[in-house]
């Protein structure tokens, strides 16, 4: 066992008993409680079953399903030296064996002037790969529509950061799927909404600090319920979405979904769709989307692969190769 300091100790110590003081002041910590709570002010909870035999045929006789995944990794040192890939990948269920790939290669080196000399904020930097990811993902989901032709589309992630980095290019996925009749739907593995905790705030006035869905909804739901979130709470309804809750695996943890607002009535079959695509001892994440996560990844070994074949060896090590790659 690593020697700690005895400081350290206290300080995680400090940080349980924080947290543990925190959510235990909501209902006393009683599931039931809190449970009466979300269906009164957020959406009734309801248990729901996995699609029949007979709907997933249906679903397959359509087109199936196809599940969109972004990725992307980086190599180099600090700035500007480093280059970086984006892809992103759309499969289907059905045409397992025609997966549409979108990529994009980035270096700030063929961008940098004399006003850009210094090193952007990690908050900027954060913002562009979020959106060269969004607009990538949202070219693959399109191709993919016109390619694979599916029933329902599922996106890794919330629907609303293509609304904010893809634009133009969302509204024509958008479109497409609804002149298609294509589900288009979002899988939120790591949820970090407030909608709950808001609520809550407004009735007991004496809780502080931000309540994360996330938190409050860990155990608080069986497996196989979902809460379809009301229109006066649910704020992305307001940009055109609906959304749920759901537990869709064995893990006490629940995942988000949303739909675009002209196909909410297709909320609830969405969501059994998703259980029925989970396994019970997973992290609750359909396996589909998790095939396309793997899929799609750009290993180290694979990124630096591409460099050393197709880049010059000058270019390669002069531009892109860090002191520390030089060390190992």
């Amino acid at each position: 066992m690593y020697s700690l300091n005895d400081e350290i100790k206290e300080r995680l110590k400090d940080v349980n008993n924080s947290i543990s003081l925190k959510y235990n002041l909501i209902f006393d910590g009683k599931k039931e409680d809190l449970r009466d709570f979300i269906n009164s002010n957020i959406g009734m909870i309801k248990p729901i079953e996995k699609l029949s035999g007979f709907e997933l045929e249906t679903i397959k006789q359509k087109g199936g399903v196809v599940g969109v995944d972004g990725s992307n990794n980086r190599m180099g040192g600090n700035y500007p030296h480093y280059i970086e890939i984006f892809q992103a990948l759309a499969k289907s269920t059905i045409r397992i064996n025609d997966p549409v790939y979108v990529s994009q290669v980035y270096t700030p080196i063929l961008d940098i002037d004399e006003d850009d000399l210094l090193d952007p904020s990690e908050e900027k930097k954060e913002d562009n790969k979020d959106a060269t990811l969004a607009k990538l993902e949202v070219e693959a989901a399109i191709k993919g529509v016109e390619i694979l032709n599916p029933h329902v589309v599922l996106m890794d992630g919330g629907l609303i950061r293509y609304n904010i980095y893809a634009g133009e290019k969302w509204l024509q996925l958008v479109n497409l799927c609804l002149e298609k009749e294509i589900l288009l739907a979002g899988v939120i593995k790591d949820i970090k909404t407030s909608i709950i905790g808001d609520e809550i705030k407004k009735h007991h006035k004496d809780i502080k600090g931000v309540l994360y869905d996330r938190e409050l909804l860990y155990g608080t739901l069986n497996y196989g319920e979902y809460i379809p979130i009301g229109e006066d709470v649910n704020k992305k309804e307001k940009i055109g979405y609906s959304s749920a809750f759901i537990r869709s695996s064995l893990l006490p943890m629940v995942i988000g979904l949303d739909i675009i607002q002209d196909q909410g009535q297709f909320l609830e079959y969405i969501a059994r769709l998703v259980l029925t695509l989970t396994p019970e001892n997973s992290r609750g994440v359909p396996l589909w989307l998790d095939i396309v996560d793997k899929e799609v990844k750009i290993s180290e070994d694979m990124l630096k692969a591409l460099l050393e074949r197709y880049l010059d060896r000058g270019i390669y090590e002069r531009f892109f190769v860090s002191e520390r790659d030089k060390r190992s």
